[in-house]
């Protein structure tokens, strides 16, 4: 038996197994330390069809280090960045005094509101505005935090980019210890939005960690399009997390890779026919091919006049469409072969089961 709850809810929706894909809109650092362009962005999320929107609240301070970062002499999507990478976080933090409003708002068109806190403090003082708490992959080595928000026993969206099988573990471990509201979710932390991300995305991990822990999975992307959501739906994944913006051609550190009004409410769409598609997983003929069956499959036909009280011969059957009701399948041939006919019968009828002694 799992030890991890096979669903939870948020708000009035619950993500699970047999529960449509509950999608979050990540208006991270989109709104470009705008009030209005985050309550827009809010009011856009729930227009295109999102069940969330989630916020990120850090304060550069207790996020990086400048010292480090500007000593790093690594090639990255950050070299591109106009200012250093202190200054970016710092120009795009989320200014705490509007978490109240934009709950508010959300709360006001019934679409749930969570952050990822990337402090213990923020962690804290966010705890009262949210159904829910979601961990970026940045931080699945932070134990501390992930024990802050464990103690929360709230549901927790844990993205696992850019970790090894023995981390997530830890993470999912360290978790496991205060809550089992747990939704483990594939990621892939590149942020070029080049289209060879796709050849590292590893969907195929989603099997792996529901096999190892029986939980519910989930996908944290940012590869263009929505290839890759319809993919993890397609292997049982109950959550999808993507960026959101109002205009790709915005200049910031998220824009160019989120996803707009129309590309989210397409892959909504393209989600829900998806699911719909996907279906109970139980073999059985369907009912709108149940016609199907009698027009295209064969029955048990007479290749000759035949007289009451005959024996059936093999030389007797023939087999040919439709699939008449209440006849015999042509796999049933040995059980009427030998038979004795209770009825005369036409060459070209059906043998029924009726007609048999």
């Amino acid at each position: 038996m799992s030890t991890y709850n096979n669903k939870f809810k948020i708000g009035n929706k619950y993500i699970g197994d047999r529960f449509p894909t509950y999608f979050i809109a990540d208006i991270a650092s989109n709104h470009d330390q705008n009030l209005n362009r985050a309550k827009d962005l809010i009011y856009l999320a729930k227009e295109a069809g999102a069940d969330a929107v989630k916020l990120q609240h850090f304060e550069a301070s207790t996020l990086v280090s400048d010292t480090e970062f500007r000593s790093l002499k690594l090639k990255s999507h950050q070299s591109k960045w106009k200012k250093s990478v202190y200054e970016t976080y710092k120009q795009n933090e989320l200014l705490f005094e509007w978490t109240e409003e934009l709950y508010k708002i959300s709360k006001k068109i019934k679409i749930d509101f969570f952050t990822a806190a990337y402090s213990e403090n923020l962690v804290d003082r966010v705890n009262r505005f949210i159904p829910a708490y979601k961990i970026g992959s940045g931080d699945i080595t932070y134990s501390d935090i992930l024990k802050n928000i464990a103690k929360k026993n709230k549901p927790i969206f844990l993205a696992t980019g850019a970790a090894s099988a023995q981390e997530v573990d830890l993470a999912v471990k360290t978790i496991r210890k205060k809550n089992k509201k747990l939704c483990l979710m594939q990621c892939n932390t590149n942020y070029t939005g080049s289209k060879k991300n796709l050849n590292f995305i590893n969907l195929n991990v989603l099997n792996y960690y529901k096999k190892k822990y029986n939980l519910i999975i989930g996908l944290s992307d940012h590869t263009h399009g929505h290839t890759t959501v319809l993919g993890a739906v397609a292997l049982g994944a109950r959550a999808v997390e993507k960026h959101f913006t109002d205009n790709n051609s915005r200049i910031g550190p998220d824009h160019s890779f989120s996803m707009n009004k129309n590309t989210w409410s397409d892959m909504v769409q393209a989600t829900r026919e998806l699911e719909s598609s996907l279906g109970s997983g139980v073999k059985k003929i369907e009912e709108n091919e149940k016609v199907t069956s009698i027009l295209q499959r064969r029955s048990i036909i007479l290749s000759k006049n035949i007289n009451k009280d005959s024996k059936i011969s093999k030389s007797d059957l023939v087999f040919l469409r439709p699939n008449v009701p209440g006849g015999f399948q042509p796999y049933e041939a040995s059980k009427v072969i030998g038979k004795i006919i209770n009825k005369k019968k036409k060459r070209g009828q059906a043998l029924l089961k009726k007609d048999i002694k």
